[in-house]
Parts: C-alpha cells; structure tokens; sequence
C-alpha cells in the first residue's frame, strides 16, 4: 500500500503589530524639543503636535516649524530607548512638509525634461538601445555595395528608422511651421510640389517631403511638405519686360509738359504756331 502524503495546513497570514508606545520615549518632550532647537536655532520651534511610535522603543516627537521660509512645515524628532534602560536618547531631527508645505515639482529624469532645441555644442545626447524610434540596421555589407544604396537602403548602419519612428518624423513635420497648415503656406499662390527649388525626400518619404533650396525662402535648407508653399515660388511672379518711354518735350523754361508719344500732329502744328 503507497503511503499516502498529506499536505500541511496553509500558514496564516502574518499579522503586522502595531508597536506600544513606550512611555518613557513619549515622555521626552523636552529633550525633543531641545534637539530641534539645536538644529533649526531658536525661535524656530513652536508647540508640540503629537508623537507617533515608529517601533519598540522607538518615538517621533512632532513640532511646530516657525521659520518663516517654510511655512506649513514641521519639526520631526525620533527618540529612542535601548532594552531594560531608562535612558533616552535622540536618533535623529529632520524638517518634514506637511500638507500645506510649498514643496518643489516632482523630479523628472533629465531625458524627459529635454526639449527640442536644447542640444548645444559639445552635448551629448545618448539614444536608449531599446528607443521605438530605431530597428537593426543591416550590417552584412560587401565592398561591391554602392555606396549611395549603401546609404539609402541603412547598410552598414547598426540602427535605422523604425516604421515608428518614420511615422512620429512624418506627423511631427507635416503638423508643424513646415506644413499645409503654417500660415504662410495658406496665403502663398502655389504648393512646394509644382516649385523649381523643392528637392525631394529619398525613400518612404520621397512622396510627402523634400528640402527648399532657395535662399531667398524662409524654409531654405529645411524640409518641407509637398502641399505647403510660401511667397518665393518659382512660378509665383513673373517680372513685366520693361516698357520704352519716349523723351518728354521740355519748353523754354525747364519744365516737363508731355511725353512726346502722345502729342497728336494736330497738336504739333498747333504747338508750332503759337
């Protein structure tokens, strides 16, 4: 007969107990406060608001801050005692804010706080090696490759742009001061598709962006939507050729009468006779 194995009765949950206070600690009020006064100067201390016991033995004396430059703040000051003593002693006295305490934002990482245009020369900014915004190069590369498919195609890159990352670039361009809706684009005569300084894009973005090449436009060396525009379109204005005038006929004194062209022959005989 196989023996048969029982299972041992689940353990009960730990109870967590909450610490007796220890009466000589809470009666240290005093040596509490002296302790705070040591640190934050004097005056600075005010009325005692309460303890709390933070183990055996173990107390946090609560008192009022009165500095002015930390207003709704308080003073905290654990004492303790050590077993079969009767002696207490302070562990530590520390400036704790209290609801209405004006406290400082939550700390962000410096790689959320960075923005657009903060870069400088000589920064560094490293790319995490998971960023969404990147995918595996292709690395296996012969030396027949050419190199301007080398460098359309990320060939010898370790990372490209991800579909991701391509579509975040895409959306950030076209919503931005270089797309469709900029107020320049909406009032200029024609689009950046039908003009002789836009460059296309290569590859996926070839079909929606391109680089300005006229000096005289305000997006020159940047890239453009095919849809947005602005006034130094190559086809916006044509120049007139200029017109020939004829020399004016000027009298006696100086002064100019009419252009010349105008004078009819009746009006010239006129003239001649007077």
């Amino acid at each position: 007969m196989s023996a048969v194995r029982q299972s041992s009765p689940a353990r009960p949950a730990r109870r967590t107990r909450t610490p007796a206070v220890d009466q000589a600690c809470a009666e240290a009020i005093d040596l509490a406060r002296e302790a705070a006064e040591e640190t934050a100067g004097p005056g600075n201390v005010g009325e005692h608001l309460g303890l709390q016991s933070e183990a055996d033995r173990v107390v946090t004396h609560f008192f009022t801050c009165l500095d002015p430059a930390y207003q709704g703040w308080h003073w905290a000051v654990t004492v303790a005692r050590a077993a079969r003593a009767k002696l207490v002693t302070v562990c530590e006295c520390v400036l704790l804010p209290g609801e209405s305490a004006l406290r400082p934002p939550e700390w962000v990482p410096w790689l959320e706080r960075l923005r657009p245009g903060d870069l400088g020369p000589g920064d560094l900014l490293p790319t995490a090696s998971d960023d969404p915004r990147l995918a595996p190069g292709l690395t296996q590369i012969s030396d027949a490759t050419d190199h301007q498919a080398q460098w359309e195609l990320g060939l010898g890159r370790a990372r490209v742009l991800s579909a991701e990352g391509r579509d975040e670039a895409a959306a950030r361009w076209y919503e931005g001061t270089s797309g469709p809706h900029a107020p320049i684009a909406t009032a200029a005569p024609a689009q950046c598709a039908t003009c002789g300084f836009f460059v296309p894009l290569a590859g996926a973005f070839r079909r929606v962006f391109g680089a300005c090449a006229n000096e005289y436009a305000p997006d020159d060396g940047k890239i453009v939507s095919v849809d947005h525009g602005c006034g130094a379109h190559s086809e916006a204005v044509v120049v007139p050729p200029p017109v020939e005038t004829s020399e004016p006929i000027v009298d006696e004194l100086g002064y100019d009468l009419i252009p010349a062209a105008s004078i009819s022959e009746e009006d010239e005989e006129a003239l001649g006779h007077s």
